[in-house]
């Protein structure tokens, strides 16, 4: 059995670690990749492929002090307005390179606060999508939703237009929580705004739920969860907070004294994680859960699940199109991001030209290692037949690769020449193994804790 002081020493109460939603990592992006690198990689897409799309919407009412996210507040619809034309005009030029048949696996409309559009604007939206990206028969469409910031008129918008699938942020239903975080959102709003979904035919919700925020304890996280459990979510993702105010500014506002040890982090996870098991979800990846007939315990079960920057997916594109400020789009040439700055993103759309202001190009190594340890996160194993005849890599050379990683945790691994594997008992450690192949420098990066 591995102990709690065993995970310690093996770095997990202390390590800072990528989440691995990309390989490589953002921060090793750099401004090699541009418009013209983006624009040859749109028109690359095979005619009649599927594709997915990420639309970034950078506006909320009000700003969370936890969150880390590229958001600006507004109080009028002004230039949430201005933002829209530019997104149509993004939408077009897109449409002026793209293949003809192309159309859409996923849509996802994220933030910020996309439900701050209003229900005329989320219908103008949602035709400028169509009439680029068609859906296709199975296209699941996705919305990130604030309770705080939803209503009928643009519920039904997001219902006409093809919403199918919903997700709302709930980090912690507990009052003292939420003014430390300064999030305001009680159980019965986020109740109410679930009804009003699924009055509208919309079945399937995701839900994300935080652990390590300020003043939590092991029962007040298993009553929120209890609480969340109650709404009947499809899907949760259950995310440790990450206290980075060095980066968002915003989280100056959270004392770090309030904030549980490393150690006590990993107490809210397991009370958490036991909860959602107890109550008959599938484990999924290290942060995850879902229903059993859900789309992410299905491509579990089946070995097709996938890792994005939205975390654990299902999702069978091999493009992911970004489309915003900040957005990140991934092609199986490379990743391309747009310029982060709101300002800069709309004057490159409106010069001409698409705004990718970095990126990176994969080799062949990028390739292998990414898929090394997307298969580490996703199915907590290396399957050394599918490497080997995926990157036509001998298995002497994936013998060595995977023996290093081996060597770094002694005893605790499962190594054969089957591949390498994870055992339960210290599958809390999956980021830090999986750093160990990574190829890159992760000094100079500032990622979050392990836990």
């Amino acid at each position: 059995m591995v102990t709690k002081a065993q995970l310690g020493k093996l770095g997990l109460f202390d390590a800072k670690v990528p989440r691995y939603t990309s390989y490589p990592t953002a921060p090793h992006f750099s401004d090699a990749v541009g418009a013209d690198d983006f624009t040859g990689w749109i028109r690359a897409i095979k005619p009649g492929a599927q594709v997915s799309l990420y639309i970034h919407v950078p506006f909320c009412r009000r700003l969370c002090w936890f969150c880390a996210c590229r958001t600006q507040g507004t109080q009028s619809e002004k230039p949430v307005a201005a933002y829209l034309e530019t997104l149509k005009s993004e939408l077009a030029m897109l449409a002026a390179h793209l293949p003809e048949g192309v159309t859409l696996s996923r849509l996802h409309w994220g933030g910020g606060t996309p439900t701050l559009l209003n229900a005329a604007m989320m219908e103008e939206l949602a035709g400028a999508i169509k009439q680029v990206v068609p859906f296709a028969a199975n296209t699941e469409f996705s919305v990130e939703i604030d309770p705080n910031e939803i209503d009928a008129p643009r519920l039904d918008a997001l219902a006409a237009a093809g919403m199918n699938r919903a997700s709302i942020g709930v980090q912690d239903f507990d009052a003292e929580i939420q003014k430390s975080i300064g999030r305001d959102q009680s159980f019965e709003i986020t109740r109410d705004a679930i009804d009003l979904i699924r009055d509208r035919g919309v079945t399937s919700l995701n839900a994300d739920i935080l652990f390590g925020l300020p003043h939590q304890t092991n029962t007040r996280i298993a009553t929120s969860v209890q609480k969340l459990l109650s709404l009947a979510p499809d899907r949760v993702a259950l995310y440790g907070y990450a206290h980075v105010p060095w980066m968002a500014k915003r989280q100056q506002m959270i004392p770090a004294d309030t904030l549980p040890t490393p150690e006590e982090r990993l107490e809210l996870y397991e009370t958490a994680r036991k909860l959602f098991l107890w109550d008959g979800y599938t484990e999924i990846g290290i942060d995850h859960f879902a229903t059993a007939d859900d789309g992410l315990s299905i491509a579990q079960n089946t070995g097709r699940l996938r890792r994005n920057f939205q975390g654990y997916t299902d999702d069978t594109a091999d493009v992911l199109i970004g489309i915003g400020a900040s957005s990140i789009s991934r092609f199986p040439q490379g990743y391309a991001q747009n310029n982060a700055a709101t300002g800069a993103h709309t004057k490159a759309i409106r010069d001409g030209h698409f705004s990718t202001a970095r990126g990176h190009v994969f080799s062949g190594d990028d390739k292998l290692r990414s898929r090394l340890i997307e298969a580490l996160m996703c199915d907590f194993r290396i399957d050394a037949d599918e490497i080997c005849t995926r990157f036509s890599i001998s298995r002497a050379a994936l013998k060595d690769i995977l023996g290093k990683t081996d060597q770094a945790f002694p005893g605790l691994l499962d190594l054969s020449e089957a591949g390498l594997s994870i055992p339960p008992a210290i599958r809390p450690l999956t980021r830090i193994i999986a750093r160990s192949l990574d190829a890159y420098d992760l000094s100079k990066a500032g990622h979050s804790p392990a836990i």
